[in-house]
């Protein structure tokens, strides 16, 4: 079976990997040690700290097995010469026709997105909507919250590594 590849921006992919060291090279140390720590308390019927390690350790074992799936598929983006369409890794200044909010957001795949962090899925409906769009396009958006109409007013690409995405 061929695995789809998974799209990162540069950013998403160096911060996946620093996630999977640190997984691997300390938390799975740390809750290993807690294990045996737990043990030493003996019956393991009423003993929560060895439940409770046992189930931290099937967290991280799944979250490393996540990641390396993730990484072992990712194909890392390459930033466009030009800003003239939304696409992956472009960041984007939106403004909602309906409501006057603006919105400054990366553009990013489906593992990457971060609503909290304005890390817009280019699957989520807006991320979708505006894909391929100039600066000035509007388009019609269904959300949760009813029909919204957004702008696109600025396209650029993202160039820090630690710029969080706000809202303005």
């Amino acid at each position: 079976m061929v695995r789809e590849k998974i799209l990162l921006t540069p950013e998403g992919y160096k911060r996946m990997k620093k996630e999977l060291e640190e997984l691997i090279k300390f938390r799975r140390r740390e809750v290993t040690q807690r294990l045996k720590e737990a043990l030493e308390f003996g019956h393991f019927e009423e003993n929560t700290e060895y439940e409770d390690a046992r189930n931290e350790q099937a967290l991280i074992e799944g979250r490393i097995a996540e990641l390396d799936r993730i990484l072992s598929s990712a194909e890392v983006i390459k930033k466009a010469k030009d800003n003239a369409i939304v696409r992956l890794g472009t960041k984007v200044v939106i403004e909602n026709k309906n409501s006057g909010e603006m919105i400054t957001g990366l553009i990013v795949s489906t593992v990457e997105a971060d609503p909290v962090k304005n890390r817009i899925s280019n699957k989520s409906p807006v991320g979708s909507a505006i894909i391929g769009k100039k600066v000035g396009e509007e388009v019609d958006v269904k959300t949760p919250q009813g029909e919204q109409r957004y702008k696109i007013l600025e396209i650029s690409n993202h160039t820090s590594t630690t710029e969080p995405f706000e809202e303005i």
